[in-house]
């Protein structure tokens, strides 16, 4: 097994236990530049991209350089080694959805100048370079949208709203919700999202995707804020700041195709999911 990381938002302390393994290999590389490897490799997961606003905003252009030209090198890289390619795509494709909950077959409705756009337009244009080299050349493709997903591991600065309550509640701050926490998101534990992934990569030659992949059960953000608070016993109050530009409203994967094509539905429901996070958190505070 080789990993291939520039380390913008993965830490290398999340793989040493692995590194311990004789057939574990680690490459610190942007895929922005051609990779070119000497071992003969078999599936290809790509998930090289930062994934919250927070950090994909920080350098735009380069988020979008991540999303075609980095695509287009493990895709070549991919076709050179015979290898199947899964391209980890994403919910943000819909934007902000009139279309609810939302099926594959939904185009989306994305903002193409907005601040967000390098993130849902680079992964559209990702996921248009995976079905064209697999009409010109037969590569085979499998393309996930994975909804938002959480867990143990996560970064402390990662920007994304379950970590964010996570370590506010911890730390004693208030808990801040953009808007007025009515929108709603569907929160996939890890261990799912990573069994479906998997099941993706395994699927017969003639099933491409796209397929949504996360946990279908809808939670507002305040939901979120109170389940952290009793789960973490934190007195943390509750602040409301103004929502971001081109923030979606609503989002809920219809998992059926998952479902049908792969066997595949999350396990982990979101409470049992936390109680799984938070430890991790705690942990990582207190060092």
């Amino acid at each position: 097994m080789i990993c291939v990381d520039n380390l913008f938002t993965g830490s290398r302390e999340n793989i040493r236990p692995l590194e311990e393994n004789s057939n574990f290999k680690f490459i610190e590389h942007d895929i922005i530049a051609p990779l070119f490897l000497e071992e003969k490799i078999g599936q290809i997961y790509n998930l090289a991209c930062p994934a919250s606003p927070v950090h994909y905003q920080e350098n735009p252009v380069r988020t979008i350089k991540a999303n075609t030209i980095g695509v287009i090198n493990m895709l070549g890289l991919a076709r050179r080694h015979g290898a199947r390619f899964l391209q980890a795509s994403t919910s943000e494709v819909y934007g902000d959805p009139a279309v609810h909950p939302q099926i594959e077959s939904y185009r989306g409705n994305v903002n193409p100048i907005g601040p967000r756009a390098c993130y849902d337009e680079g992964k559209r244009c990702a996921e248009t370079l995976c079905f064209d080299y697999h009409r010109m050349h037969g590569q085979e493709i499998k393309v996930a949208r994975i909804f938002n997903t959480y867990g143990p591991r996560m970064a402390l600065n990662d920007g994304r709203v379950v970590s964010n309550f996570i370590i506010q509640a911890l730390r004693g701050d208030n808990i801040t919700i953009y808007g007025d926490g009515s929108q709603t998101r569907s929160f996939c534990y890890v261990d799912d999202l990573v069994d479906g992934l998997i099941k993706l990569m395994s699927s017969g030659k003639d099933f491409l995707g796209p397929v949504n992949l996360g946990n279908p059960n809808e939670f507002t953000i305040a939901e979120l804020a109170k389940k952290v608070l009793s789960l973490t016993g934190a007195k943390s109050e509750i602040t409301l700041a103004p929502l971001p530009t081109d923030d979606p409203l609503k989002r809920k994967p219809d998992i059926t195709l998952a479902g049908e094509k792969l066997a595949w539905s999350p396990k982990i429901e979101l409470e049992a999911g936390l109680k799984k996070t938070i430890p991790y958190f705690r942990d990582k505070l207190g060092a």
